[in-house]
């Protein structure tokens, strides 16, 4: 099920954090329709309502009015099934404790965390069981799907005091004084602190082609042409399709490739960074830019599904089977999705046969 969940936490008269900007670069122009993931923000419709204008353009986009904490609201999401989990909140926090100004969203994590999902089954009509048939006749099979608890479903949790992040992982063993950079949560994606754009913006002053880079993984390589239109209140319009505009499609993309199968699983056996990087560059167009590892390497059943990221490993580092390494793609034309392809022709083939 390829989701998106947002959970935010949110007032009616809450600032507006600018839900466009966040869901934009899933919607970037190098994708395929088909390729693109349904979002389903879980919030005060209220609040969303007074954003709407910006975001009513935007495909495959659903809102239900609930809360974040409510457990209902997250299994009616299928929370469980999405591709990442990420916790918000635009309210205003207060000036008594800074420690609180988390706790929302501390709290709704840790309660997708605690929670379980054994009625994922799914329907698959291949390999019949003995016995097993649907009311029309036809032969089922039942097979889980998705995660059956919730501390193995993808999270992120935006945090406003760093400090805060001691209290997302309870299996973290990090001292409570360490830095954020150096903390599991940190490392291994799940935990956003707002000091990151502090950082992010002293790159670019001292570096300014850094600014480059970092607009095609974050924004999916927006242009300085659109950030000027959005600036002015243009917003985002229909317009018509040319050669000229949808060749503004042809750049490069961030994308995850395994080593477990596929044409270059023969890396994860025994084989190095090194070698990787160039036959992915030659054989393929794509440039290596890190890996993306499990925390526990070891296959014991405790082991952790959590992964960290590795960035421009040395030319000798070793692959595992079960890496998956970031590289920058070439846009793909390909042919466009459409369901049912090729349905009419296998017909009347039938037809004449």
């Amino acid at each position: 099920m390829d989701t998106s969940v947002v959970c935010l936490f949110a007032d009616p008269d809450s600032p507006l954090i600018g839900l466009r900007n966040l869901v934009m670069p899933l919607r970037a122009s190098n994708f395929h329709y088909h390729e693109l993931k349904h979002v389903v923000i879980v919030g005060s419709v209220d609040y969303v309502r007074r954003d709407w204008k910006n975001l009513q353009n935007l495909p495959k986009l659903s809102i239900l009015n609930g809360s974040p904490l409510s457990r209902a609201d997250l299994r009616a999401v299928n929370v469980n099934l999405c591709d990442m989990c990420v916790i918000l909140s635009a309210k205003v926090p207060g000036h008594d404790d800074p420690t609180l100004a988390d706790k929302e969203a501390i709290l709704a994590s840790l309660n997708i965390k605690a929670m379980t999902f054994d009625d994922t089954i799914g329907v698959l009509s291949q390999s019949p069981m003995a016995g097993s048939q649907t009311p029309l006749g036809s032969p089922i099979v039942l097979q889980r799907r998705g995660s059956v608890f919730g501390a193995n479903v993808p999270m992120i949790t935006e945090l406003v005091n760093d400090s805060n992040v001691q209290f997302l992982d309870q299996d973290d063993d990090d001292d409570p004084d360490t830095e954020l950079y150096l903390t599991q949560p940190f490392a291994c994606g799940t935990a956003f602190a707002v000091s990151v754009l502090d950082s992010l913006m002293s790159t670019t002053y001292f570096n300014q082609n850094a600014l480059t880079l970092i607009r095609s993984l974050i924004t999916g390589g927006a242009t300085p042409e659109l950030e000027l239109i959005l600036a002015e209140g243009a917003g985002l319009r229909g317009g018509y399709s040319t050669p000229e505009t949808l060749g503004n499609r042809d750049r490069c993309r961030v994308g995850q490739i395994s080593l477990y199968d596929g044409p270059l699983a023969h890396f994860g056996e025994g084989g190095h960074y090194g070698d990787l990087f160039v036959a992915s560059l030659k054989q393929y167009g794509m440039l290596c830019i890190g890996l993306y590892r499990f925390r526990d390497t070891n296959s014991s059943p405790d082991a952790s599904t959590k992964r960290y990221v590795i960035t421009n490993p040395p030319g000798d580092f070793a692959l595992l089977p079960t890496d998956q390494v970031f590289v920058l793609l070439q846009f793909d034309p390909g042919m466009e999705y459409i369901p049912n392809r090729g349905t009419k022709v296998d017909l009347s083939r039938e037809d004449k046969s």
